[in-house]
């Protein structure tokens, strides 16, 4: 979807359409969630802070968030999905996979599909989609990228090698702004610059990762669409008011989130073997921190004592902006997603 969570905030308030409007709180801890095309030619995007975005564009609307209003919406694009293929694959509220090799409607053209898809998501949310259409999961991805808003594109086989040499490497689906910096200083820009390298000189530099660019580059990616992705993970998170850096509101601030995560693994009747503290540095750094048992468990007070142990160890090196935690490496398989919680 075209700049989901602000679409549907102008579809709603008719006083917001062509204004630069941003979905998130506007005070000096707001971070931004959507914004609107209009914000965005100034330079305004989801995760940037609030501060930042007010700098660069001084008449841009705050609207706070309704996800009620973008699950809804969402529900009415996944039954659209569902009228072609079963093969649905969603990642998030506004964006899916969808594999249509074989589809409902028997029609061969994918590219014909999407633009029918397209349409009905117009006509029964009044909002514009965007699609990618390839042979694979991250041609479509990059390819969804390529005309949006309110656009499509293809990429056929024999034309992908040519593509992706000429696509600039922050381009790349999972090629994230740090790894491109890094990128750039070995001297890889585009695509082509990239096939330059070998697999294993890829893998030292950056790990598991490393395989996986040299196949993308290559348009290798055989990954299936997979209707019901079983998460990984079960955690909770929250954010500060002000930063701290105090260890003992830090571990207050932990119980309650484990505790809702306790909650939820006794409701799904999981057993975990590791637990992961995350902390959100006032600059913005994360990291994280994880302890894997030799044995199963769902006992609170057992993961409280880990999570807590985690804090411990943890030298702070400045202030505290939000405080999460997480259990994964489930004995069965989990269907509970991160929830996130808020000051």
């Amino acid at each position: 979807m075209d700049a989901f969570f602000a679409s549907v905030e102008q579809r709603n308030n008719p006083d917001l359409k062509g204004k630069a409007i941003a979905v998130g709180g506007d005070g000096e801890r707001g971070v931004i969630a959507a914004a609107s095309y209009e914000a965005r030619k100034f330079g305004v995007r989801s995760a940037m802070p609030s501060v930042v975005a007010k700098r660069k564009c001084p008449h841009l609307v705050f609207v706070k968030p309704n996800f009620e209003a973008y699950r809804t919406t969402s529900l009415v694009i996944r039954s659209i999905f569902k009228q072609y293929t079963s093969l649905i694959e969603p990642l998030s509220l506004d964006e899916a996979y969808l594999d249509v090799t074989e589809n409902k409607k028997n029609n061969p053209s994918a590219t014909l599909l999407a633009e029918e898809i397209r349409a009905k998501i117009l006509e029964q949310t009044g909002l514009t989609a965007s699609a990618g259409i390839s042979f694979n999961k991250f041609l479509a991805k990059v390819a969804s990228d390529q005309n949006k808003p309110n656009g499509q594109f293809l990429i056929l086989p024999e034309d992908a090698t040519a593509f992706l040499e000429q696509l600039p490497i922050e381009r790349f689906f999972g090629i994230g702004k740090a790894t491109a910096e890094r990128m750039r200083k070995m001297g890889v820009f585009k695509g082509k610059d990239l096939k330059k390298l070998s697999q294993d000189g890829l893998t030292q530099r950056f790990g598991k990762a490393g395989a996986h660019y040299y196949n993308i580059v290559r348009s290798i990616d055989n990954r299936a669409v997979i209707p019901f992705r079983e998460p990984k993970s079960i955690g909770a998170e929250s954010t500060f008011s002000k930063d701290t850096f105090s260890k003992e509101l830090l571990q207050t601030k932990l119980i309650p989130l484990v505790e809702r995560i306790h909650v939820r693994l006794m409701k799904k009747q999981k057993e975990i073997r590791t637990i992961t503290l995350k902390i959100k540095y006032s600059d913005f750094e994360s990291v994280s921190r994880s302890k894997t048992l030799l044995h199963t468990t769902n006992n609170k007070t057992e993961i409280s004592a880990i999570i807590f142990q985690l804090l411990n160890e943890e030298e702070l090196r400045t202030s505290v902006r939000l405080i999460g935690a997480s259990v994964s490496n489930f004995d069965k398989t989990v269907e509970e997603s991160q929830l996130s919680f808020f000051d």
